[in-house]
């Protein structure tokens, strides 16, 4: 669980005992779903037109809405078989859509994974590119540039002792 969820009360599964209420809860889930869907299209269109601010920029809602959903899928579950006696027809509907609606979702996380890739590539070379050597300078024994050795590295001196940097 969540830790900004664990102190809200879990929401009731509704029963469901009548064919209006198993139309009205086939209808919730179903506006649900496609209000979803139509903002993961928009999300998805954003981030591959590389506006990745436009594309997240929903963040929020997309959250509240997917957790409407989950919860519109636990009560689905719940009341399958009343709803399969009394609402067959809209479940298949439903169930085509929910199918059409994963395809959205799996459109969406691939989109999402390339954006990620291509921007962790672009950082990682503009790492390479500013960070030029991979230590710093220093100096070594008589004030002569050390060779490959950093501030912190350890330099031989040419009696034989060791020096440390004291910058630690």
């Amino acid at each position: 669980m969540w830790a900004d969820q664990q102190d809200e009360p879990a929401e009731p599964v509704p029963h469901v005992g009548t064919k209006a209420a198993a139309e009205a809860l086939v209808a919730e889930v179903r506006g649900v779903m496609q209000e979803l869907e139509k903002l993961l299209e928009v999300e998805t269109a954003h981030v591959r037109a590389g506006r990745i601010r436009d594309g997240l920029a929903q963040e929020a809602r997309k959250s509240a809405l997917t957790s409407r959903y989950v919860l519109g899928l636990e009560a689905l579950k719940a009341n399958a078989i009343a709803l399969a006696r009394f609402v067959p027809d809209a479940l298949e509907r439903l169930k085509a859509e929910h199918d059409a609606f994963q395809r959205t979702i799996e459109t969406n996380q691939i989109v999402l994974a390339t954006a990620r890739a291509v921007s962790e590539g672009l950082v990682r070379s503009l790492s390479g590119e500013l960070g030029g050597g991979t230590s710093a300078a220093g100096y070594g024994p008589g004030g002569a540039r050390a060779a490959g050795g950093g501030y912190g590295a350890p330099v031989a001196s040419g009696n034989g002792s060791l020096v440390l940097s004291r910058s630690l």
